[in-house]
């Protein structure tokens, strides 16, 4: 009984010193997640699958490391109102699947959402937010997704507040993904509850347009892309803007792959895979493991890119970089193929918000392309090059000494 009530008294002090879990996102978080293209059609033996394959495709040695079960992995809840996995679909309980996921040096992800059901029509946490994060502590979860349907009259800072308390309570660290689509401008509140919140409502798998779901709207990349681009500063290590998982490999074209995944990359974004890893095409693998273009989303300083540069058919999207370094992605947003000429003494990069400025004309810079895997010569040199349609190309930038 002493050590019940000793237990108790633990508990309700984590609650009064809440806090996230710092640290534990000083980079943009990289894994897989099951929904963009499993929806609620997920089991164990998939999720096992797909942490195989993190595996052997080469994923987790360039640095992905969260398998994140998103919607419908939910049975019932028990008679003490503690929630229970899908017996069918999840036979050996979550416990031992995190287990099997640790076992490969991975993560462990899982889904819930801040009201009464998921947007699966699963149970939601509302009014079970201590102890579900209780559960999670237990089956060994390091990272929750926690989404936004069914909340009506509900607070959104106020909610996540309450799930960031429980699980700071429950005691095992967990990166906590606020997903609540940008409704409520979660980057202004965002920073001391969670590691990440979602900009913009959920992510499509086209490049440019929009897919209609009645009441609510999926977005293109680019649509994505133009929605929230004045919100950069409030983004940094241990706290991203996060624009959704990723479509790579979901069906675009591969030219609209390449350049989804580098305007994410210069975005700082979490890169999160949303295909089918157990069976990609070599190309889908060669985009997804680019570690060059990783090192540019993982990099040490943690600035989100900006846009810097905006011609008829392209435009040209900024990062700085660590160790005087800079990334550029040229965008062709049109159909056609675009012929780019620039000349580096004409057009200084300058980054108001984090204080960085690039004058090509005082200093010259090694040009590397990152998706060629080459370097070009210098920043002393008119640049020329020919963008496919909805393509890019990458460049770093990094200073002659």
């Amino acid at each position: 009984m002493l050590k019940r009530s000793f237990l108790g008294v633990l508990f309700f002090a984590n609650v009064l010193m809440a806090q996230k879990f710092e640290k534990l996102a000083l980079t943009p978080p990289m894994g897989w997640n099951s929904w963009n293209n499993f929806g609620c059609d997920v089991n164990e033996q998939l999720i096992r699958d797909v942490a195989d394959a993190m595996v052997s495709s080469g994923m987790k040695e360039v640095g992905y490391q969260y398998v994140i079960i998103d919607d419908c992995w939910q049975g019932e809840r028990d008679d003490l109102g503690f929630i229970q996995p899908d017996p069918e679909r999840f036979p050996s309980g979550m416990k031992a699947l995190a287990d099997y996921i640790h076992s490969k040096g991975l993560k462990f992800g899982i889904y819930s959402d801040a009201g009464w059901q998921t947007c699966g029509g699963r149970p939601g946490s509302r009014g079970y937010e201590y102890q579900d994060a209780l559960t999670y502590a237990k089956w060994g979860v390091d990272y929750l997704k926690y989404d936004w349907c069914n909340t009506e009259e509900l607070n959104a800072k106020g909610a996540y507040l309450t799930m960031r308390n429980a699980l700071y309570a429950a005691g095992r660290p967990v990166v906590f993904s606020i997903c609540e689509w940008g409704n409520n401008q979660p980057w202004e509140w965002g920073r001391d509850i969670g590691h990440l919140w979602r900009t913009t409502g959920d992510i499509a798998p086209i490049f440019d347009g929009e897919v209609g779901h009645g009441s609510w709207n999926s977005w293109g990349v680019l649509q994505i892309l133009d929605m929230r681009e004045n919100i950069r500063q409030y983004a940094g290590p241990d706290h991203w803007n996060d624009p959704d998982m990723m479509e790579v490999g979901n069906g675009m074209t591969v030219n609209q792959d390449r350049a989804h995944f580098s305007l994410w990359c210069l975005l700082a974004a979490p890169l999160i895979a949303g295909n089918d890893i157990r069976n990609m095409n070599p190309v889908t693998r060669e985009i997804l493991t680019n570690k060059e273009l990783i090192a540019v989303d993982q990099d040490a300083l943690g600035i989100q890119g900006l846009k810097y540069l905006v011609k008829d058919n392209w435009e040209v999207w900024a990062k700085p970089l660590d160790k005087g370094a800079l990334a550029l992605c040229f965008l062709n947003r049109t159909l056609q193929p675009v012929e780019v000429k620039l000349d580096w003494n004409e057009f200084p990069v300058k980054d108001d918000e984090f204080h960085y400025q690039y004058f090509f004309n005082e200093k010259e810079y090694k040009i590397r392309d990152l998706w060629a895997k080459k370097d070009l010569g210098t920043t002393a040199k008119l640049f020329m090059t020919q963008i496919a349609a909805h393509d890019v190309v990458v460049l770093k930038l990094s200073p002659v000494k």
